[in-house]
């Protein structure tokens, strides 16, 4: 039973290979009879030898009422080849956006289907992914499906499978889609120690002040010729403690730097994850840093602009040449 599951399997792939082979992706694909396969299920199988069973016997003994049910359902079988097939056959499938994750995740696709006319469930699947079924009562809707993401980088679905076996389960119609459509993968975070000079940072203990600020008001000093009135603490004042000024200062944390270079010899991807995981860290805690990777520089900054630059660094180093952008470039 393996081998000839296996032999079913080598079949297939070499059937969809020879399908997708001859469809470009697209960021839209309609159904057309060229694109959608019909063959029987089992049950159909099954069915067809009882109709074969039925005219051996109606021949056999000449009996008209086993020659009519013979028919009968003979026309039934024929009727459902077209129910099958329009099932499937006129609907438009749109790629909509794929969702980003880190790598071991399931990534998430949305598809928009849109069709006409009455129609029954469908199942719809993404390789190595799970089977979804979809109700066809809107004729706009959209779908989410999701599929293993094993590794860093860009993550582009080979193809999409529509599957439907109405209305009695005889056929089943199927098709594979190949839509431009993908998902960018980050690598998966390992919980590591930061440096000690990065963990002081993030507990709170070092941070730096700069004078002349406006954002933190640190204490008063005395009144100097040249500073601006609207420093002067009248309430001061007003106590007869002579003219102070109001002295104000910048909080905010030294530069921070995850250097790729600077974490030894260890395996590339472990140490693409320990970085995902400070610059996850790093980010919750609202703080500046930089990301050296190579030649490619991140330039210092904040904010959640700064993890999704960081974090595509990350997914993309080694596959594909890295722009260089500054702390506030788009992604």
């Amino acid at each position: 039973m393996s081998l000839a599951h296996d032999s079913d399997s080598r079949v297939q792939s070499r059937i969809r290979r020879w399908s997708l082979s001859r469809q470009p992706r697209q960021t839209s694909v309609r159904l057309t009879r060229k694109s959608v396969y019909i063959l029987p299920t089992r049950t159909g199988v099954v069915f067809l030898l009882l109709l074969a069973l039925l005219l051996v016997m109606g021949i056999n003994y000449e009996n008209n009422l086993i020659y009519a049910l013979t028919f009968l359902l003979g026309s039934l079988f024929l009727v459902t080849i077209l129910h099958t097939y329009n099932n499937l056959a006129g609907i438009e499938l749109s790629a909509v956006r794929g969702s980003d994750c880190h790598a071991g995740e399931q990534a998430h696709f949305q598809l928009r289907l849109s069709q006409t006319g009455e129609r029954d469930r469908i199942q719809m699947q993404l390789p190595e992914g799970t089977v979804h079924e979809v109700d066809l009562t809107e004729s706009s809707q959209v779908v989410d499906l999701s599929c293993p993401a094993s590794s860093r980088g860009y993550l582009t679905p080979e193809w999409v499978r529509l599957e439907t076996v109405y209305p009695l389960g005889l056929f089943r119609a199927w098709t594979w889609c190949r839509l431009e459509q993908s998902a960018l993968v980050f690598p998966a975070p390992l919980e590591s120690p930061l440096p000690e000079h990065m963990e002081a940072t993030v507990s709170g203990s070092l941070v730096k002040a700069r004078q002349g600020g406006t954002d933190d008001y640190i204490g008063l000093e005395r009144f100097r010729p040249g500073m601006s009135p609207r420093q002067i603490d009248w309430k001061s004042l007003a106590r007869g403690h002579g003219l102070q000024a109001k002295q104000f200062a910048d909080l905010r944390s030294p530069e921070l730097w995850l250097d790729l270079d600077a974490m030894g010899a260890e395996n590339l991807e472990r140490r693409l994850s320990r970085l995902t995981a400070w610059v996850l860290r790093l980010s919750q805690a609202d703080l500046s840093y930089g990301l050296k990777l190579g030649q490619y520089t991140l330039a210092p900054a904040s904010g959640e602009q700064q993890r999704q630059q960081a974090l595509k660094a990350l997914a993309l180093y080694g596959l594909e040449p890295l722009q260089q952008e500054g702390a506030h470039a788009a992604c």
